[in-house]
């Protein structure tokens, strides 16, 4: 399914909103916002913020606001706040005549504090930062009252308004909420609302010295605003009495505020503190490194907006953090290009082939598509002379079993040209490395069809080389080898989980003469090397570089993968298997699997899931589509090999079932499948693993 004709999953934030159009809850009204802090670049999971927002003021009518939530001028800078609003854009939403910080109400907050000094519930404290933290107290223990918590209505108007006259240091003073020392959330004793910073504001200027706190300048921000639904991470859900409290006690527009989970992507980090760190200490280029999980990077490293928007609504919105792999997000890019990315040829690894039967100093013009998924996208015509590159991987001296690409006597097809046969490999005299190949073409297979119908085992990719063009190509991986490198281990911090091959820089490729005309930003699918983008940054006219955004899939590393498994078990003695019994009632089952670890086992995080739709899948006659909800606010998709048990898959509609959750998405042809169902097998016998008594979906099955 297209990100186009996507429909929304069902999820609790608009089970609300739709709760609230029904009653005429703020009369009718659906008014969300994204407010940023511009204190950084965007990543990707702003983009699920961003794309909730949008889409939910979009879907039922309604407005968004795009607000800056710059209360913090220490931090905050101008860039940000233009890489942001290119960023939202970018992302296809508009805030039309929306534009707001919270800085437009720092008079209107100043007024309400002071209304609320008035009104004995706030104060003037002289407590420094460390204090008010030791007298907070605990989780366990109750806090105890500020020394200054008694002061007058009149000493706290005198003090605030000096305070705010640039009287006093730094740190020396804060307005505090007079709430409750005592409560069980820590957020409601006495928290801070004001603090002193002497710190040029990107707008104000020098106009203040006093700055108010998120959690003061947030609520009364939606509320001045008419927003109708705050839209926040989970981290925020235990501040939402204190968004409560400010509201009720100044008496105003009360807007309602709804916490969900945060996005959390394996091999990376989302923190704008950590990001920063690898920016400032040089790990990274910059925070538009295509290796960054900021929308800058991934813009230049080649992934589209379309492509970020259909990942965001696969993964759907929840009330309880998770870890999404970064497979489903790559998965979302390949299903995106591989519709509109033009197809080209470019060897990355040149080996020079020379054609020896081939007429030197002749060239034809050769037909190729542009996108086989894309009739409307025509074909191009690319040159093919005598002498052509090949990639290196392609040619074997001593292939193994499997490997069906060049090797000595074997024929292969060029992609849209002829069939070729390696005769001759040269080889450099002092390393022994092999530098050219020497075949022979047969003109009677122009297209790559034999007339006598022989058969070839391999297409390979080409660029001719006296028409070749340079250019240097960066392939990215992961930028951490670890799947969550903020799980941190003793003293090692998340900087020791860095992949030291998250950039490999190859200057020696040669591209088909078409690419000649790209452009900075375009995206192309070299044909069985990935897909590419032109770097905004670096590529220029006569020094073309790109950027790998991801790879195909690779089944000769696949094949190489088991075929390591088959070798590593040879020399193993395997014991036979004892004839069954005569006498047996029951076959003998599958020996028992080597045996593993706790900590083996620990890795596999099972789930209790409850089957909501489920169908037969054409074309396969083991398998069922399975629609599992896991309560994570969308259903997953999961193929499962029970067709012989369930001929009628309706049957397991509102089942609970046991599901693998955290493993690796894998596509198959008939779409991607993000987890597995636990089933037990028998020789005759086939059934789903289920259990008694009624858990919720995405409880813990251990």
């Amino acid at each position: 399914m297209s990100s186009n004709d996507m429909k929304p999953a069902p999820n609790f934030i608009r089970a609300m909103i739709e709760s609230d159009l029904e009653t005429k809850r703020y009369d009718g009204r659906v008014h969300t916002r994204f407010p940023p802090e511009p204190n950084g670049y965007l990543h990707i999971g702003h983009a699920k913020s961003i794309c909730l927002n949008f889409g939910l003021a979009a879907e039922f009518k309604g407005l968004c606001n795009l607000r800056f939530d710059d209360t913090n001028p220490t931090k905050e800078e101008l860039e940000y706040v233009q890489s942001i609003k290119e960023d939202v854009k970018w992302l296809g939403f508009d805030w039309d005549d929306r534009e707001y910080y919270a800085s437009d109400y720092f008079d209107r907050l100043y007024e309400w504090a002071v209304q609320l000094i008035k009104s004995g519930k706030a104060y003037v404290c002289d407590l420094n930062a460390d204090q008010i933290r030791e007298y907070r107290g605990t989780l366990t223990e109750p806090g105890r009252d500020s020394p200054y918590r008694t002061r007058s209505v009149e000493e706290n108007l005198d003090l605030f308004q000096r305070m705010k006259g640039g009287e006093f240091p730094d740190g020396s003073r804060v307005l505090r909420a007079k709430i409750d020392m005592a409560s069980p959330n820590l957020n409601m004793r006495d928290p801070v609302m004001y603090r002193i910073l002497h710190a040029e504001h990107h707008r104000t200027a020098g106009k203040w010295c006093i700055y108010p706190m998120y959690d003061y300048a947030h609520g009364q921000s939606d509320s001045i605003e008419g927003i109708t639904h705050s839209i926040c991470t989970l981290e925020f859900e235990d501040h939402r009495p204190l968004y409560d409290w400010f509201l009720d006690a100044l008496g105003v527009y009360h807007p309602q505020q709804i916490e969900f989970a945060r996005l959390n992507l394996s091999h990376t980090v989302m923190s704008k503190r950590k990001l920063l760190q690898l920016v400032q200490e040089g790990y990274v280029s910059g925070w538009d490194d295509p290796r960054m999980p900021t929308l800058s990077g991934l813009r230049r490293r080649g992934y589209t907006p379309e492509a970020i928007r259909n990942f965001c609504e696969k993964i759907g919105v929840a009330k309880r953090d998770s870890m999404v792999d970064i497979a489903l997000l790559e998965y979302c890019i390949r299903e995106d290009l591989n519709k509109t990315a033009p197809r080209v040829m470019a060897v990355l690894r040149p080996l020079k082939v020379i054609i020896d039967n081939y007429p030197e100093g002749e060239t034809e013009e050769l037909d190729a598509l542009n996108n086989p998924e894309d009739p409307s996208a025509g074909t191009r015509r690319v040159p093919f002379s005598r002498e052509i590159y090949i990639e290196e991987e392609d040619f074997l001296e001593d292939p193994p079993k499997k490997f069906f690409r060049l090797a000595p006597g074997r024929e292969v097809r060029l992609r849209y040209a002829y069939f070729i046969k390696c005769v001759k490999v040269v080889k450099d005299a002092n390393t022994g490395k092999v530098v050219e190949l020497h075949c022979t073409y047969d003109p009677r297979t122009r297209g790559g069809d034999a007339p006598d119908g022989r058969k070839v085992r391999a297409t390979l990719h080409w660029v001719s080389a006296p028409h070749a063009i340079p250019a240097e190509v960066r392939l990215y991986d992961h930028l951490f080898t670890r799947p969550n490198p903020s799980d941190e281990e003793g003293d090692l911090d998340f900087k020791a989980f860095l992949n030291p091959n998250s950039l490999e820089t190859l200057s020696s490729c040669r591209l088909e003469p078409s690419l000649a005309a790209a452009e900075p930003g375009n995206r192309f699918q070299f044909e069985r090397m990935g897909y590419f983008c032109m770097d905004s940054a670096d590529s220029r006219k006569g020094r073309l570089v790109f950027n790998r955004t991801v790879t195909l899939r690779d089944e000769w590393a696949k094949i190489q993968k088991e075929e390591g498994k088959e070798l590593a078990g040879k020399g193993v003695a395997q014991k036979p298997e004892p004839p069954p019994s005569a006498t047996e009632k029951h076959p003998t089952p599958a020996p028992i699997a080597d045996t593993i670890t706790m900590d083996d086992f620990s890795k596999v995080d099972l789930r209790a899931g409850v089957v909501r739709e489920a169908g037969l899948v054409e074309g396969a006659d083991r398998l069922l589509k399975l629609m599992v909800d896991l309560g994570e606010g969308r259903l997953r998709q999961i193929f499962a090999g029970i067709r012989s048990a369930y001929p009628d898959p309706r049957k397991l509609v509102g089942r609970q079932v046991v599901v693998v959750a955290n493993l690796k998405p894998r596509l198959m042809k008939f779409g991607l499948s993000e987890g597995m169902i636990l089933a037990g097998v028998g020789k005759d016998n086939l059934g789903i693993v289920t259990f008694d008594g009624k858990l919720k979906p995405g409880d813990k099955v251990s």
